[in-house]
C-alpha cells in the first residue's frame, strides 16, 4: 500500500486468471476461453488459423490468401462459415446471402496482436447465439489498451513481408488505441499470389468501474491472385505442375470498413450490455473450377460480386432474483440486423465480363429475442433453460423478374442444460437445444435457374437443427484441465446457395454423431501442453441409391500444441495438426487423404523490450492437400462432357519467417 495525497491507496496488481478453470461457471463441457498469452504463442500462417485454438476446429484455404478460410468442425465441411458463428468485438463476421455462398466469414481483417481472448461454444444450446451457430460459435475481442507499444517487422520466404505499429495512450479519462498493418505475400505458387493487405484500427475506450465502453473504427483492404484447386489427372499427366494453376487470371479484391460501439453498465438492477455497429464491405472474386467444361472457347471463369451495408444492434440485460430461497439468474436480449446487398454472378474471361448470369438487390432484416435463466436448485445441481425466437424478412429484386419476391419466416427454439457437481473437482453436463441456419435470400424467391432456364423449387428460409450432448470437465489433477463430450446433431436439410452456379440446392436431412476430448496441462509456469481430438460420423439419414455419406464431412481431427516460456531469454512453441480423411462422394468410393502438418517458432528476448522470433511453417514439408473435391471438369482436348476427378489445393511448402518485435 502507498500513500498518495494523504489517502491510503492500494498498489496496482495484475492478476492472471486461468480461464480454462470453468468448473462452477460453464454450462457445457464444450465451451471455453483461450487467453491472450496462449494466442500470442501460436504460430499461424494466416490470421484465421488462430481459430484452431478451438478444440476440434480445422481452418484451411483452397484458394488465394484474400479469400475467406474454409472451416471444419463436428463432422461438417462448413465451407466458409455456414454453421460456425464468428464474431469480432460483437460484430458478426458471417455474411448472409453472400455472393460466394451463405455464411461467408472472412477473417483477414484480424490483427493477432490486438486479440484479447477467444471464447467458444459448441452446439445449438445457447440462447444468445442465433444464425449460423448449429456447430458452434466463436467470439473474439480486441484489447482496449496495451501495456507497451508494439513495432513489428517480419521478412520471410515466398515473398513474405509484414510491418505493424500499434500503441495505446491515455487521453482524458480513457484510452486511445491505434494500429496499422501492411503485409505482402507471394506464396509458393508458380503464379505469385501478390497478396497485398492493409489494416488499420482506431479505438477509444473508458472504464469507470460500473460503466465501460468503447468506440472502434476498422479498415481493411486486400487484393490477390489465386491458385485454385487443380485436377489430379492434370498433375499426373504433366499438364499442370503441383503448384501451378490452369487459369492464371483468377483472384480477387476486397475491402471492409466498420464503425462499432459497445457498452456495459453494472447497476443495482443488474448488468446491461449494448452493442451497435455498421459496416461496409465489397468483394470481387474471380474463379475457374471447371476450366473448359461449359465454354470450350473462352473458358469457365466466373466472377462473384458482393457489396453490402450491414447494420446491427444487440442489447441484453442480466439480473438476479431470489425466489423461494433459490437464486435465479435471468438474461433477456434483443438482436436486430439489417443487410442491404448488391451481388451478382458473371461469366468472365481474364477478369473481363462476357455475360451476366444474375444480379440481385437484397434487403434482409432479422430480429432475434431470447430469454435464459440459471437456477441453483441444490448445492450440486443447477439448470440453464432458455428460449429463442427469430424473425426474418427477405426482399429480393432480381434482374430476372420471376426470381424476385418477398418471403417471411420465423422459428422458436428451446434450450436446456443440466449441470451436476462438482465432485472431486469434476462436473457433469447434459445439454439439449435446437437452432438454425438461414438460407440465402435468393434461394427463397428463385423459381427459375438463371443459367439453364429450368424451373426450380423455392427453398425454406430457415432450417432447424437439433442437438444433444453429454460430457464432463475435470481438474482433479493439479495443473490439468480436461473435458470430454459425446454429441448428436440433426439437420432438417443442409441448404446451401451454390454461388458458382447461381442457384440454391436443398440437400437431404442429415445426422452427425461423435465425441470430442480436450486436455490443457500446465505442470509448471514455463510449460503448457494443449491436446484435443475429435471424431464424428456424418450421414444423410434418408434413403437414396447414391449413398448416405456427406461429401467433405470431416471424420477425425487431432491437434497437439506445446509452448515454453518464462525460462530466461528463450521461448518457443510448436503445433502438430492431424486433418483426417473425408468422403468426397455419397457412396464413399472416393476419399481424400489425411494431412499432418507441423508449425513452430523459437524466440529470443533481447532485454525487456526487443524479441527476435524465427517461425517455420509446414516443417515436415508435406506434399499433402489442404482441401479435396470430386467433380466434373474439362481440360483442353478432353471429351466435351468432361471427366470426373479429384481436384485438390496443395498445402503450402515449407517456409521460414524472421520477425523483429520491439516494445516502446
Amino acid at each position: 500500500m502507498v500513500i498518495a495525497a494523504g489517502i491510503p491507496t492500494l498498489k496496482e496488481m495484475i492478476v492472471r486468471g486461468n480461464a480454462r478453470e470453468l468448473i462452477g461457471s460453464a454450462n457445457s463441457a464444450t465451451e471455453g476461453t483461450v487467453l491472450k498469452h496462449q494466442l500470442d504463442l501460436r504460430t499461424v500462417y494466416r490470421p484465421g488459423e488462430l481459430l484452431e485454438t478451438v478444440p476440434g476446429l480445422i481452418v484451411t484455404q483452397h484458394s488465394g490468401e484474400g479469400k475467406a478460410n474454409q472451416y471444419f468442425l463436428r463432422g461438417f465441411n462448413l465451407d466458409h462459415g455456414t454453421d460456425l458463428r464468428i464474431t469480432v468485438d460483437g460484430m458478426l463476421v458471417n455474411q448472409r446471402s453472400h455472393g460466394h455462398g451463405q455464411g461467408w466469414a472472412d477473417t483477414n481483417f484480424i490483427i493477432p496482436e490486438l486479440m484479447g481472448n477467444l471464447q467458444y461454444l459448441k452446439g445449438p444450446y445457447h440462447a444468445s447465439q442465433g444464425d449460423f451457430s448449429s456447430a458452434g460459435a466463436v467470439s473474439m475481442s480486441y484489447v482496449d489498451k496495451l501495456p507497451k507499444g508494439i513495432a513489428s517487422y517480419g521478412l520471410g520466404e515466398q515473398g513474405f513481408m509484414r510491418g505493424l505499429v500499434t500503441k495505446s495512450h491515455e487521453v482524458g479519462r480513457g484510452n486511445v488505441l491505434y494500429a496499422v498493418e501492411l503485409l505482402t505475400k507471394d506464396g509458393p505458387w508458380i503464379k505469385h499470389e501478390d497478396f497485398k493487405k492493409f489494416n488499420a484500427v482506431l479505438r477509444y475506450s473508458q472504464d469507470t468501474g460500473t460503466t465501460k465502453f468503447n468506440v472502434t473504427a476498422m479498415g481493411y483492404g486486400g487484393n490477390w491472385n489465386s491458385t485454385d484447386q487443380i485436377p489430379a489427372r492434370g498433375v499426373v499427366g504433366g499438364f499442370v505442375p503441383r503448384l501451378g494453376t490452369i487459369d492464371p487470371s483468377s483472384g480477387g479484391e476486397s475491402h471492409r470498413f466498420s464503425l462499432s460501439a459497445a457498452l456495459r453498465h453494472a447497476g443495482r438492477f443488474g448488468v446491461t450490455d449494448f452493442n451497435l455497429y455498421t459496416l461496409h464491405s465489397n468483394l470481387a472474386l474471380f474463379s475457374n473450377f471447371t476450366y473448359f467444361l461449359d465454354d470450350p472457347v473462352n473458358g469457365d471463369q466466373f466472377s462473384q460480386r458482393d457489396k453490402r451495408f450491414q447494420s446491427a444492434m444487440n442489447v441484453s440485460h442480466m439480473w438476479i432474483n431470489n425466489i423461494a430461497g433459490l437464486e435465479v439468474e435471468n438474461t433477456v436480449g434483443v438482436q436486430f440486423q439489417n443487410d442491404v446487398i448488391d451481388n451478382g454472378l458473371l461469366s468472365t474471361q481474364s477478369r473481363r465480363t462476357l455475360s451476366i448470369t444474375r444480379k440481385d438487390h437484397i434487403n434482409q432484416n432479422s430480429i432475434g429475442i431470447f430469454y435464459q435463466n440459471s437456477i441453483q436448485w441444490l448445492k450440486k445441481f443447477r439448470s440453464v433453460a432458455g428460449v429463442r425466437s427469430d424473425y426474418y424478412w427477405f426482399d429480393v429484386n432480381s434482374n430476372l423478374s420471376v426470381n424476385s419476391g418477398n418471403r417471411y419466416d420465423s422459428m422458436t427454439n428451446p434450450k436446456l442444460g443440466l449441470i451436476f457437481g462438482p465432485w472431486a473437482q469434476t462436473e457433469f453436463y447434459f445439454n439439449y437445444g435446437s437452432g438454425f441456419h438461414s438460407n440465402d435470400a435468393r434461394g427463397t424467391t428463385s423459381t427459375v435457374d438463371p443459367k439453364s432456364g429450368e424451373f426450380i423449387n423455392r427453398v425454406h428460409p430457415l432450417v432447424r437443427s437439433t442437438g444433444y450432448e453429454v460430457g464432463f470437465r475435470t481438474a482433479i489433477i493439479p495443473g490439468l484441465q480436461a473435458s470430454f463430450a459425446a454429441f448428436r446433431l440433426d439437420l432438417d436439410s443442409e441448404l446451401l446457395f451454390v454461388g458458382d452456379a447461381g442457384t440454391t440446392e436443398a440437400s437431404r436431412p442429415s445426422r452427425r454423431e461423435g465425441f470430442e476430448a480436450s486436455l490443457f496441462y500446465m505442470p509448471t509456469d514455463w510449460l503448457t501442453i494443449d491436446v484435443d481430438y475429435a471424431l464424428a460420423r456424418a450421414r444423410f439419414n434418408d434413403a437414396d441409391p447414391s449413398g448416405n455419406h456427406i461429401p467433405g464431412a470431416i471424420r477425425g481431427v487431432g491437434k497437439l500444441a506445446v509452448s515454453v516460456d518464462n525460462i530466461g531469454p528463450l521461448f518457443g512453441s510448436m503445433q502438430l495438426r492431424y486433418f483426417g480423411k473425408r468422403p468426397l462422394i455419397e457412396d464413399n468410393s472416393v476419399q481424400s487423404d489425411h494431412t499432418v502438418t507441423l508449425n513452430g517458432q523459437i524466440g529470443y528476448k533481447i532485454g525487456n523490450n526487443v524479441r527476435v522470433i524465427l517461425q517455420g511453417f509446414n516443417l515436415l514439408n508435406t506434399h499433402a492437400h489442404a482441401i479435396d473435391y470430386y467433380y466434373t471438369s474439362r481440360l483442353p482436348g478432353e471429351p466435351a462432357a468432361g471427366l470426373n476427378d479429384v481436384h485438390f489445393h496443395p498445402i503450402e511448402s515449407r517456409s521460414l519467417r524472421v520477425n523483429l518485435v520491439a516494445n516502446f
